[in-house]
């Protein structure tokens, strides 16, 4: 009886041990599929920081390469594909916040929304507006302001009046939601609805576009002498040497409007390594808002965020960017995922801003504008690559699904208040409205499909941007 007892005691042993080895090995095999979630430990609490905290001084942040800001002919990486979707057990309830204790949950993919979109607005006869749903029609009252006089507020390198093209037909068109008549954009109503107010918009060069399009639609392209600039209020003076400031913030005296605009491409946190040497590396920290943003929250009104053409290998390595996730660098063992590394960011902010919105005075509506079509042709920027279509919705002009092309920020804003400003799919019709071979800057003979001719498709996107504010 006792040696049969030992026996299967015995046998319990190395069944238990079976059992450990098994699931000892599916761990290291879950580790090493995601692997980030072990170097990324990120907790709710670290995105319910107070604002105050984590200011930091980015006077010495910007990149000191020889490539610019402008993000002009640059290798960008293609929009994202549509992912798997999320288990149905790790969908949020709506009006929960994410628990980013496990980081994996942060990389999983897009799912497929059931719920009507964020930004959507209710028509007097009941209808829901889908703004991003509908199609371009002529319109002979456009443009909205002229591209030869605005120069105080428009890069020359945008004015196409300015250059050598010749076809200015792009400039003559709106946007038409299917659902609803979107409200006519008028200058002085749009100030008085904005009085002692802030709009502030915050992303890369694309953000830029459109804030210098609101600047010209706000002044009809004039030179406005009243209109003060402000940048200093904002620490957004240009720092010795650079070819420009950060940012750029203007006032409207007569309605105390204010519009912003700051430089962050990637909406990461830039915290130089050794602020003493100018060509030290930058830590980008993925998981942290931009300084500015965290410092100045509480003085907007109205806050617009895009990202999306940074995330690529060349940009990481021309602006001395390393990746930081919980304070630490993440790329000592693997390369990191540029893909998954802007999720992360892009999760981490709407989680961060969703945190703070019940804690503003100023009831602060926050809107995130998916990323913007790039229209190379025939090869990339560096690639023979071109965009020379000068035909108006030469391949379609109508917008026919409910759900936006780009998801990461579709899914990202599920269960938030953050809204969705969507111009995907509206955009991705315009292909002739680009600034092609007949930029400024042109090298090599090579297009600018990425950025567009001002006045032009931004200003649509403000249109869109006004009706849902």
């Amino acid at each position: 009886m006792k040696g049969g007892n030992i026996v299967r005691l015995r046998g319990g042993h190395i069944s238990i041990a079976l059992v450990a080895l098994m699931f000892m090995s599916i761990l290291l095999w879950a580790w090493d599929k995601s692997y980030f979630a072990s170097l990324l430990p990120l907790t709710r609490e670290k995105f319910m920081m107070p604002v105050s905290e984590y200011v930091v001084d980015l006077s010495n942040s910007s990149s000191t390469s020889s490539e610019p800001k402008d993000e002009m002919a640059k290798p960008e990486d293609k929009m994202e594909e549509r992912s798997n979707n999320i288990n149905e057990k790790e969908k949020e309830k709506p009006g929960e916040s994410t628990d980013f204790s496990d980081a994996d949950s942060v990389f999983k993919s897009t799912p497929e929304l059931k719920e009507n979109k964020e930004g959507v607005t209710l028509s007097p006869s009941t209808k829901v507006c889908n703004y991003a749903k509908g199609r371009w029609v002529e319109d002979s009252r456009r443009p909205l302001y002229s591209g030869f006089g605005c120069k105080r507020w428009l890069s020359i390198m945008w004015a196409c009046r300015l250059t050598k093209r010749k076809d200015f037909s792009y400039e003559g068109y709106r946007w038409q939601p299917e659902n609803c008549e979107m409200p006519e954009f008028e200058r002085s109503a749009f100030l008085r609805r904005m009085q002692n107010k802030t709009l502030a918009f915050i992303g890369d060069s694309l953000g830029r576009q459109q804030f210098q399009s609101l600047m010209c639609m706000l002044t009809g392209g004039e030179e406005s002498p009243e209109v003060e600039d402000v940048g200093g209020e904002y620490d957004l003076a240009k720092p010795p040497g650079a070819l420009r400031p950060d940012g750029w913030v203007y006032r409207f005296p007569n309605t105390n409007t204010t519009i912003l605009y700051y430089w962050s491409a990637t909406l990461s946190d830039l915290e130089p390594l050794n602020r003493s040497n100018p060509a030290t590396n930058i830590a980008m920290h993925l998981d942290r808002p931009p300084a500015l943003m965290r410092k100045f929250l509480h003085r907007f009104d109205v806050l617009v965020l895009n990202t999306g053409h940074h995330w690529n290998r060349g940009k990481l390595q021309g602006n001395r960017w390393v990746m930081y996730a919980d304070g630490k660098p993440v790329e000592e063992e693997k390369p990191l995922d540029m893909g998954l590394a802007k999720n992360l960011t892009v999760y981490s902010i709407v989680r961060w801003l969703d945190s703070q919105l019940p804690l503003h005075r100023r009831n602060l509506k926050v809107f995130f504008r998916t990323i913007s079509p790039r229209h190379f042709f025939n090869g990339d920027w560096n690639t023979g690559g071109s965009c020379d279509n000068m035909i108006p919705m030469s391949g379609g002009s109508e917008v026919v699904q409910d759900g936006s092309s780009d998801t990461v920020v579709e899914s990202a804003l599920k269960g938030t208040k953050v809204k969705i400003l969507d111009i995907t799919a509206i955009s991705q019709l315009r292909d002739e409205g680009h600034m092609s071979r007949y930029t400024r800057r042109a090298i090599l003979n090579t297009s600018d499909c990425l950025h567009w001719c001002l006045p032009g498709v931004p200003d649509t996107w403000n249109e869109v941007l006004i009706a849902q504010i």
